[in-house]
This record gives structure tokens, sequence and C-alpha cells, in this order.
């Protein structure tokens, strides 16, 4: 009886240490407690949260949002002082239609162009008219002087007459090569007045860019996070200006890489969200990375020298919402939440 007693404060010692090692088992899903599930706590929603910055420098005019508000897509989020790009806009409009208009008076050129070729080939083709008209004259002068029939002064005026339709055909056909010099001349220059247009063109589109980017607007529905610009201050291109959140959320759970084999595209998950009370949210295996988060991180994870150490790597895989559920929406990025799967061998 008295060796009992003196056991008993060890066998007390020894359940108290059981009982302890239990409890750690049964808090932290170790086995034999795990429940025939995987069961991690790191991992977070997240969301494609966008940075929108100024696309071109100026002053802030007016910032008809507030930090947090609800936005659609297409709204005004910030408004910079357009001056300077209206009139930019005004004087490219203004050399675009004096370019299209020295087009429409080439048009006309070429039209007057190519009438004064029309009529001064009419012209060459009057003279040369009248040369076979003095040649024949000519030619028939002379038969009648071999016969003694007209007398020398006949023939000399038919010998100038002749000169003379030769030297109004030469210079009818000069005319006529000048006239279409001129409609090619009057062509070239369309092609010269086209790309002129096209520049001007151009480069009213860029001052319409360049107006448009003085009003951002939002790319996508979604909130917006704390506003970092009031009117007045002057912001340069690349500044931030405030960061927007669409309502498309996921999980992106960090698992063990021993227990992946586990788990499979399309299983269902459940995982509750800290920030809701351990609220219960239900979902499905999407995705898994490519590679364990250790290879993308900055400095590589050589193991080729010195001691070596085993650490398990975690997998990022990616977790989607399944839809209707009460209470998805108040979901936000960065918001730390505990995932359970079921273990299902694949």
């Amino acid at each position: 009886m008295n060796v009992l007693k003196h056991h008993i404060p060890t066998v007390l010692i020894a359940l108290i240490g059981v009982l302890g090692i239990g409890l750690v088992l049964w808090a932290w899903h170790l086995p034999p407690f795990d429940g025939g599930e995987i069961r991690t706590s790191n991992a977070y929603v997240r969301g494609s949260v966008t940075t929108i910055s100024a696309q071109a420098a100026g002053e802030v005019t007016e910032v008809p949002m507030q930090d947090f508000a609800t936005v659609k897509r297409g709204d005004v989020l910030v408004r910079l002082d357009d001056r300077s790009a209206r009139e930019a806009l005004a004087q490219a409009t203004a050399q675009l239609d004096a370019a299209q208009s020295a087009l429409k008076a080439n048009t006309q050129a070429i039209r007057s162009a190519q009438a004064t070729l029309a009529a001064r080939q009419a012209t060459a083709q009057a003279a040369q008219a009248a040369l076979d008209t003095s040649r024949a004259s000519w030619t028939r002068l002379h038969k009648l002087q071999d016969k003694g029939v007209v007398t020398t002064s006949n023939v000399e005026e038919a010998d100038l007459a002749l000169r003379q339709a030769e030297a109004a055909l030469t210079q009818a056909q000069s005319n006529v090569d000048v006239a279409r010099e001129s409609v090619v001349s009057a062509k070239v220059q369309t092609e010269t007045l086209n790309a002129q247009i096209a520049s001007a063109q151009a480069a009213v589109a860029l001052a319409g860019i360049d107006l448009d980017r003085r009003v951002i607007r939002a790319p996508v529905d979604g909130r917006l996070g704390q506003i970092g610009v009031r009117p007045g201050q002057y912001v340069s291109a690349g500044t931030a200006l405030v960061s927007l959140v669409p309502p498309q959320v996921w999980v992106i759970a960090n698992v063990k890489e021993t227990e992946l084999a586990d788990l499979h595209p399309g299983q269902p998950v459940t995982f509750t969200v800290d920030a809701r009370h351990d609220r219960a949210f239900a979902g499905h295996i999407a995705e898994f990375s490519p590679a364990t988060a250790s290879e993308f991180s900055v400095l590589g994870n050589s193991t080729a020298t010195g001691n070596f150490t085993k650490i398990a790597q975690r997998l990022p895989v990616r977790i989607e919402i399944d839809p209707d559920q009460p209470g998805a929406g108040d979901l936000a990025p960065g918001m730390s939440v505990v995932l359970y799967a079921p273990r299902t061998a694949s």
C-alpha cells in the first residue's frame, strides 16, 4: 500500500503529460486528431489590386471620388488641367484642315492642268493640219513652177508658209510637253499632300489621346483604396493616384509538398476567415503553382554547398470561391484564412 501511494504522483504527472500532448495534437489537428483532412493556416484571400497612375503631367483639378468608394467602369476618378491639351488638339485640327484644303486646291490644279494639256494638244493637232496644208501647197506650186505656170514669188511665199507652219507645229508640241509635265507635277504634289494629311491626322489622334489622358477613369468595376492626390497637386506621368480592387477574389493556400498527393483540381474544400469570426465558406481547387514558393524568391534556394537541413517546401494552390454564398462579397484581398481539404488520394 505504501508503494502504491509512493507512485501516485508519478502516475498523475504522466497522465497530465499525456493529456497535454493530446491537447496540443488536437489543437493543431495532428494525427490522430487530423480528422482525415489537410489543414493549413498559411492561406490568404487574394485579388487583382490595380494601381492606377497618371499617364500625363498636370495639375489635379478635380477628385470626384472618396476613399473606398464603389465605382463602375468608366467613372471619373481624377481630372487634370486640360487647357494646354485642348489647345494642342485645336492646333493639330487646324493643320489637318489646312492640309485637306491644300489637297482640294491641288485636285483643282490637276483638272486645270489636264484641261490646258487637252487645249494644247488640240492646238498641236491644228498646227499639224496647217503644216500638212502648207506642205501640199508647197509641193503643188513647185510642180507648177517646173511647168512655168507660177511665178517665183508665189513659190517663195509657199516656202515661207511651209517654214512658218513647221515652226508653229514645233512650238505647239513643246507647249504640249510643258502641259504634260504640269499634270505630272500636280499629281506628284497630290502624294506629298496625302502624306501631309496622314501626318496631320496622326497629330490629331495623338493630341486627342493626350487630352483623354487628362481624365483618369476606372478601367473596371470595383472599389477604391485610399486616394493619394488632392485638387491643386501637380502630378507627373507615372504618379500613383489610387488603387482599384475588382470584386473578383480567390484564395491562395500554401500547402506542404508532403500533402499535395491528396489534392487534385476540382476537389471541394472549405475555409474559414479570421476577419469574419471564423465563418466557413466553400470553394474548390482550381490550379497548382508550377513551382514552390521558394523558387520564385529573389534569392535562389541553392543547397549545393555547406550543411543541409531538409525543410518541407510549400506549393501555392489557387482556390476558387463557390458563387452565391452569403457574406462572400465581404471578402477582401489580404484577409487571413484557414483551409480545410479532405484527403482524397489521386
